[in-house]
């Protein structure tokens, strides 16, 4: 799976997630830094590479529907500093691979993952 890192997210990460089997990318490393959200999420979706930010601006999951992207997983730390980031999303990285499609909070306490209809399972 393709995955882009946002610019609040550190690049330490790309080695953790490559351990997994995951491609990631950033930000800066397209030259998008400072770029409005519309224009990273283009650049992300565009790619069909499941995003990985900090920025609360995607958050809104009726605004983010399951299914209608490649995936996106908000990281929403009470510390969120680079090495509580990078150890966070690093813990759950195995798992990513699987939420193509869907809408992932991560927080200190708790993951929810919120999957596209199809993706749901069946009584």
């Amino acid at each position: 799976m393709k995955v882009k890192l946002d610019e609040n997210i550190s690049a330490q990460l790309v080695g953790a997630l490559a351990g997994y089997g995951l491609e990631a990318d950033t930000v800066q490393a397209e030259g998008l830094t400072g770029r409005s959200d519309q224009d990273v999420w283009r650049a992300a979706q565009s790619e069909q590479r499941f995003f990985i930010t900090q920025d609360m601006d995607f958050s809104d999951a009726r605004r983010f529907v399951p299914g209608t992207h490649a995936g996106l997983l908000v990281v929403r730390l009470r510390e969120p500093g680079a090495r509580a980031v990078v150890s966070a999303v690093a813990a759950i990285a195995g798992e990513i691979g699987s939420w193509s499609g869907c809408f992932v909070v991560l927080t200190g306490r708790k993951l929810r993952v919120r999957k596209p209809p199809r993706l749901q399972s069946r009584p």
